[in-house]
Formats: C-alpha cells, structure tokens, sequence
C-alpha cells in the first residue's frame, strides 16, 4: 500500500481535522521572506543581549529565534514575541492565496461533516488575518496559535494537540493533524491523534516515512478527495 493510498482510511476514522497553518494553509512567509523577520528579530535580541543574539544570527527561522530569545530572558522573550506577531500579521497579507489545494480540503472537510481546527505555531493573530483575508473564517471552527509566553508547549510539544481536541471537546485519537513538518508527526503522536504528512518538498517525504507518518501525501488535493468520499 502506498501512502497516498492510506489518506481515506485514515480520514475515515477523524472526526475532527486539525490544519498546521504555514505549509497546508498558506506559505507564510512567500511575500516577507522568513530570513529577513529573523534577522529583524535577531537584531532586536542583540540589542538587549548579545550572546543570544550571536546565536539567533545562526539561524534564518524566525520561531527559532523566539525560543532563543525566551531563553535568554522572559522581557526580551515577549518583546520578540511581539515583534514575531507583527510580522507575520504583516506577512500573511502580502502572502499571496491559499495553497493549492487548501480550500478545496477546508471545503471537503466541513461538507463530509468534520470540524476543522488550525493548530500552529505561528501566532492566532496572523492565522485569523489570512482567513479574514481569503474569506475562509467559515470554514474553522477554532485557531489555536502559539502559546504566548511559552515557546517550549509549541509543536513537538504535544500540548497544541491536546489543547485543540479539548477545545473540539473530543478524544485526540479520533483527531488528525495535516501537517508539513517532523514536528507535525512527533507532535501528533506523542499526544495519540494520526498526521498525514504534506510533503510540499521532495526530501521530506522519506523523513515523514521514517517518521511514521499514518499518510504521507505531496499536494493537498488528495486531501479534498479523500474527505469528499470519506464518511463521518
């Protein structure tokens, strides 16, 4: 059996289908690109402490550098934090449309009766301005964003997913999560949901294997037609 060929069996069994933001949503960063938020923030860490600021410049991904930062100290943290919401508040709204796909997965996702959370590491913030944006508010029941102040209950911390199968008021086993990074799987596993693996570059897909991802697919297309012949 491929991987692909395991989407509808494990959509199936879902009744609540959590969405990762930047990749089977939007490509967050497309308009405002990633290196340059890090190396804005880098430069704010800098400027209040310089060791952490040394090792945020190793880095061009931007909620690296938050963890960074709230490691150096919890003032310089939420400043960053700050500083890292505006960004991508500002970045989703030159971030272009929808990843293919995505809508049609949203749509089939709510047609086939599921309920469909955002679960990101990216700020509520920026998740709610693009759906504003692209009229998709409809579509998601609830966005549960980056716990602010505590970057360490992000994803690969299996907090979010425990949060948001709370939030749908189910049990996380009849939860999936779509996502597009190691973190997404390790994630979703250490709290007991399944995780189809969107592998939007070609590398990931052998990760997300050994991963032991439940699906592996590398469009969100799939995930439209499988929710569309999937029953509740």
């Amino acid at each position: 059996m491929t991987h692909d060929e395991r989407l509808p069996g494990v959509l199936a069994n879902a009744r609540v289908v959590f969405f990762d933001f930047d990749g089977p949503v939007c490509d967050v960063f497309a308009g405002l690109p990633a290196p340059e938020v890090a190396k804005q923030l880098t430069a704010l860490l800098s400027s209040q402490d310089e060791a952490a600021g040394a090792k945020a410049a190793e880095t061009d991904d931007p909620i690296e550098v938050l963890r960074i930062a709230h490691e150096a100290g919890a003032g310089i943290g939420r400043e960053v934090e700050q500083a890292l919401t505006a960004a991508e508040v500002e970045a989703v709204a030159v971030a272009g449309p929808p990843t293919p796909g995505a809508v049609e997965a949203l749509e089939a996702a709510r047609s086939a009766g599921r309920t469909v959370l955002v679960v990101s590491n990216n700020s509520a913030e920026c998740v709610q301005r693009f759906l504003e944006i692209h009229g998709l508010e409809g579509y998601v029941e609830k966005v549960v964003g980056r716990p602010t102040g505590q970057p360490h209950l992000m994803k690969p911390n299996p907090f979010p997913i425990i949060m948001a199968a709370e939030q749908a008021r189910v049990g996380v086993q009849v939860c999936t999560l779509i996502g597009d990074s190691l973190t997404d799987v390790q994630a979703a596993h250490a709290a007991g949901a399944t995780v189809i693996a969107y592998a939007n570059k070609p590398h990931k897909a052998s990760l997300f294997a050994e991963a032991g991802a439940d699906a592996i697919t590398d469009t969100m297309q799939p995930i439209a037609d499988a929710l569309t012949t999937a029953k509740p």
